[in-house]
């Protein structure tokens, strides 16, 4: 796996410093790709044209041409106006099903060519600007397991939730379609149960988890190299020719709360204020502040977003004790720990012995 599969236990000596970024009204998603699928869907069922593209600055007649691109604000517009109108809560299922497997997609053409999860997921992260733009995809190893985290990368709001069906879905249908068996997926949500469990039950299976810590999906690593017999390898040779290979400068830009997030993870031994964070990025402290604001979040969050993430891997991964994970993480004490610990998960903070 690529050097981002470690991103979330980093430790690095020099300092980060931020990389290009788009931002919420940065137009750069292909309409005609899965925002014309999901348009489809919609229309498909019921919901009227104008209801469903309102507000959105979206004209079905500009989609066709392959080249409008929107920016995130209109697909979450586009999504809250579905599910104000759709009440089923299946269309995010069902887009997630057809994302990596329709044929004739960007995201099909280039995912033909791994033949593992492995490759597919160093694909996945490489060109994820493209093949999954409002989401950023982590991955990790918990022991014997592969864990895959979900972040908000643009303020996603309202559309989190519809977000991370349509991605569990879409690589729970892609493993089975290549694997031509049913992937032994664990899906771990942040939402509390919903009333539509029946959807869960239908496309995720049983093995779904809610109110948990992180947004995530895992499945035991031994599944990362399992051959998959549907991949077309021949593909391989012509893969750098065709359009949905992107270009590296585009493919690896993330959406600004990726980006802060990453500059404070790897920051995090320095303290990152949001003085320093707002001179890294090259702006005032009020400028950073509306920026966020924008994106529908705060400094404060983000960075605690950041310092859960680290504390839970140290103290359930790494094996480090409360002291340790304290002074990592600027806290005065460990009692302070606790009550942050407790602000974040609901849960005290709880060691585990490290495996040898």
């Amino acid at each position: 796996m690529n050097n981002n599969s470690d991103e979330l236990i980093a430790e690095v000596d020099a300092c980060y410093q931020p990389a290009p970024y788009f931002e919420i009204d940065t137009p750069f998603i292909p309409a005609h790709e899965w925002p014309s699928t999901l348009i489809d869907i919609a229309l498909t069922r019921g919901i009227e044209e104008h209801k469903l593209l309102r507000n959105t600055g979206i004209f079905r007649e500009d989609i066709a041409t392959e080249h409008c691109q929107l920016a995130p604000q209109q697909c979450f517009q586009l999504i809250n106006n579905l599910q104000k109108y759709f009440h089923n809560h299946e269309p995010g299922f069902l887009l997630g099903h057809n994302l990596f497997t329709l044929s004739g997609t960007t995201a099909a053409a280039a995912l033909n060519t791994a033949t593992n999860l492995q490759a597919a997921l160093d694909i996945l992260i490489d060109q994820q600007t493209r093949l999954m733009p409002l989401l950023d995809m982590r991955c990790s190893y918990e022991q014997d397991n592969l864990v895959i985290c979900w972040q908000d990368a643009y303020g996603a709001d309202s559309s989190m939730v519809f977000l991370l069906e349509m991605m569990c879905t879409a690589l729970s249908s892609l493993t089975r379609w290549h694997s031509e068996e049913a992937v032994p997926w664990q899906f771990h949500f942040t939402h509390s149960k919903p009333t539509y469990i029946e959807q869960y039950d239908v496309h995720l299976g049983n093995r779904v988890h809610f109110s948990s810590h992180m947004n995530a999906m895992s499945v035991a690593r031994d599944y990362l190299y399992y051959p998959w017999k549907h991949s077309d390898s021949a593909a391989l040779e012509s893969a750098a020719k065709t359009e949905y290979i992107q270009q590296p400068s585009i493919a690896t830009q993330r959406g600004f709360l990726s980006e802060i997030y990453q500059y404070l993870h790897h920051n995090i031994h320095y303290n990152p204020s949001l003085d320093k964070t707002a001179d890294a990025f090259g702006m005032s402290n009020a400028s950073l502040k509306r920026k966020l604001k924008k994106h529908r979040s705060h400094f404060q969050e983000q960075y605690d977003l950041v310092r859960k993430d680290l504390a839970l891997y140290w103290l359930h991964q790494a094996g480090w004790n409360k002291e340790q994970v304290a002074q990592a993480l600027h806290f005065y004490d460990v009692a302070n720990l606790r009550r942050a610990f407790k602000k974040w998960t609901g849960t005290l903070p709880q060691t585990k012995e490290r495996r040898n």
